[in-house]
Parts: C-alpha cells; structure tokens; sequence
C-alpha cells in the first residue's frame, strides 16, 4: 500500500570524481533509473527527481520520472531537497526520503523503514539507517561513519572518529554497539527549511557532517537499524565497471 511520504532523488551531473555519473550505464540503464525504480518499488506515493542538469532531466522523463529542476549551486544535497520543498509546497508534516541518484540497488524496503520512523515518531524531525560494524578496519576508517544512539531510538551523535571508545581496550564490537550510519535519510519538509535556515555549526565544520548541524540545532534524529543489507554508492568509474562485469555474470 503507497504511503504518504515522497522520496526524492538528487541527481548531480558535476560529480568530481565521476561526471555525468547519473547518466552512466549500469546493465544498460543510467545509474539513475536504477535508483528511480527501486524507489518506485517502495511504498512511496510520489517519486522526484531533483537536478540541475537539463541533460539528466532528459534523461529522467524518457524513461517516466517527474523531474523538479534545481538551482546549481547547492552546497548539499539537504538544501536541494529544501528547494523541492519549497517548489512544491510541501506542508511542513510532509515526510521526504532522500534517496542518492548514484545508489543502483538500494532495498525499497529500506525506503519504507526510514519513512516509517518518520510516521511513527511525531516528535522526530529526521531519521536514518545503520548497520552493525564487525571489521575493526572499518571501525578505525574516519571515512566510514559511526553512530550512537540512545535506547528509545534517537540518535546521540554522528562521528567519523572510533565510537563508542572503550576506555578497557576491548573492541565492543561483536555486542551491536559499533554502529555504521547508512547515507539514508528522511525527513520532514519543516526541517528542510529549518536547516537551510541554520549556519554551518562548528560541529558539521569539524567532522564534515552535514546531519550533526542539525544535532548541534536541538533537532531529534530517529535512527534503526537497517532491516534489510544496504547498498553501496557508485563514486569511481573503477567501482561502475566492477559492478558492470558482476551483473553481467563474469
């Protein structure tokens, strides 16, 4: 059954390390349709594609997406989704998933969940995924994000640092407390205008975070973890034609 939450995609052609990455044939579909259809196969009862880029707005409505275009000069993707928002006057209640344009495999069930924390928590602003850590390389890899989170849900803070740091030396983290945050997020559309709203807080500066502004800001942040395995992005052309050779079987 469709839910009443949006899921919207940005979708950024000027990608540093890959451009045109929306665009780039995955199976012989763009990256983006990938990540339009398992959004689709959610629960969603709308699905939109942000961008800035006439070439993927194309792109987009071939293969049936609606496209909401954007502004070029976002610094994040939350203040993309902010001018969604606000072109589509979304009421503040308004739940909207974040979906990344270049994740091709993501479970909609995941969609759904983050979504659901949403409607479920009234008081929640946001909400996220994790998944448990069990490689100690990845626990002490500042370039991938721990989380901690209190016992009703809400998350107590975002760190690329070893959290939680176990003063006896043991690694704890066969015991589910070493959480990895999954780049998933919903939203409500009043956040979206909050934040835009807020100056960069010294926290976000420090740990390049853009979620801990809005810890920083006072704003809840509901996080579970993720109920089906997670799906990584694609950043390099060396990652694309990985994925390329697996799914044709080879």
């Amino acid at each position: 059954m469709k839910q009443d939450f949006m899921c919207v995609i940005p979708a950024r052609f000027g990608s540093s390390r890959l451009p045109g990455k929306p665009l780039l044939l995955l199976a012989g579909k763009p990256l983006v349709q990938w990540a339009w259809e398992s959004a689709t196969a959610s629960d969603a009862g709308e699905v939109v594609i942000a961008t800035d880029d006439r070439r993927i707005a194309a792109a987009a409505e071939g293969f049936g997406a609606r496209v909401v275009m954007t502004r070029d000069d976002h610094p994040s993707g939350t203040d993309r989704l902010a001018e969604v928002a606000e072109s589509l006057q979304l009421g503040d209640d308004q739940v909207v998933v974040n979906l990344q344009g270049d994740e091709p495999s993501v479970s909609p069930r995941l969609l759904n969940q983050v979504a659901q924390l949403l409607i479920e928590h009234s008081d929640a602003s946001m909400s996220t995924l994790s998944e448990a850590i069990h490689d100690p390389a990845d626990f002490d890899n500042p370039n991938v994000v721990k989380v901690v989170r209190a016992d009703t849900g809400r998350a107590l803070y975002f760190s690329r640092a070893s959290i939680p740091f176990s003063r006896d030396g043991d690694q704890p983290l066969f015991e589910g407390l070493v959480q990895r945050h999954l780049g998933l997020y919903g939203y409500r559309a009043g956040l979206l205008r909050r934040f835009v709203g807020w100056p960069e807080s010294a926290l976000e500066r420090t740990e390049k975070l853009e979620q801990l502004r809005v810890l920083q800001a006072g704003e809840g942040i509901w996080i579970a973890e993720a109920c089906a395995p997670s799906s990584p992005g694609i950043d390099t052309q060396a990652q694309l034609d990985s994925l390329n050779r697996q799914w044709a079987g080879q």
